[in-house]
């Protein structure tokens, strides 16, 4: 079952949309959440940026999973969405990819703290969830939101999921955090040998970036998986056929 809900976030509205395990409503049971980015591409294609959704609740439905799941919509004004999901603004490293220097980002940190200090509230008030077992996934730049939130609020996340993750733009700051402040709980990580289609280079970067981020957490002690996908791009085709592998994390214990 599918819901939305309506938010405040950065002095203009937003939805969130909910999904309810089949059960629910005749059920007393609390359940897990999984906070999620990009919401118009989690679920129904309807509205999905680029005509291609993760279409989630299918998967969801067909494997009986309990969870609920909270998406919330990226902006789509100009560049908002590098915005609102990277923490810092951007670094050299990010000069590398691009092959230009960029002063965008900087507001991820306050997207992050909505989600953990008003967002979580509303959903743990309006449904019955378990309250101290929280999840976040996020897709590219969503990825580097998720690390970033799990390193911020060890105590708040017990999984994270970052699929063909974005670090590039703040790779600097988020190796420097995860060495620091590594997230408490389990982490998945996966990403593609042609992220960049035909630009072998950029390709290479963004695996080496991920990479990084993967041995930063690794020596820091967390109990990381990294999945490297022969041949995948970065587009919600492949995104879609992996995320059954997502789930099966989430899925697991702990």
């Amino acid at each position: 079952m599918l819901e939305v809900l309506t938010v405040s976030i950065f002095n203009g509205v937003r939805k969130v949309r909910i999904y309810l395990p089949e059960g629910y409503g005749t059920s007393n049971k609390r359940y897990p959440v999984l906070y999620m980015h990009d919401g118009q591409n989690v679920f129904g294609a309807e509205e999905a940026i680029g005509g291609v959704s993760l279409e989630l609740h299918k998967y969801l439905d067909q494997t009986n999973s309990e969870l609920i799941v909270a998406a919330i919509d990226q902006n789509t004004q100009g560049e908002e969405r590098l915005n609102e999901y990277c923490p810092w603004k951007n670094g050299d490293f990010s000069e590398q990819v691009l092959g230009y220097k960029s002063s965008l980002g900087g507001k991820g940190r306050e997207y992050a703290d909505f989600i953990v200090n008003e967002l979580k509230p509303l959903i743990d008030d309006k449904y019955r969830t378990m309250a101290a077992k929280n999840y976040m996934a996020g897709i590219s730049l969503g990825g580097l939101n998720s690390v970033y939130a799990g390193c911020q609020y060890p105590d708040t996340f017990r999984k994270i999921a970052g699929v063909s993750s974005a670090f590039y733009p703040n790779q600097e700051e988020i190796e420097k955090l995860a060495a620091i402040t590594p997230p408490s709980g389990k982490i998945y990580l996966d990403c593609g040998t042609a992220e960049a289609g035909e630009n072998r280079k950029m390709s290479e970067l963004f695996l080496a970036s991920n990479n990084a981020v993967y041995e930063r957490l690794k020596s820091s002690g967390c109990e990381v998986e990294f999945r490297i996908i022969e041949g995948a791009g970065h587009n919600y085709t492949g995104f879609k056929d992996r995320i059954g592998a997502v789930m099966e994390f989430f899925g697991g214990k702990g």
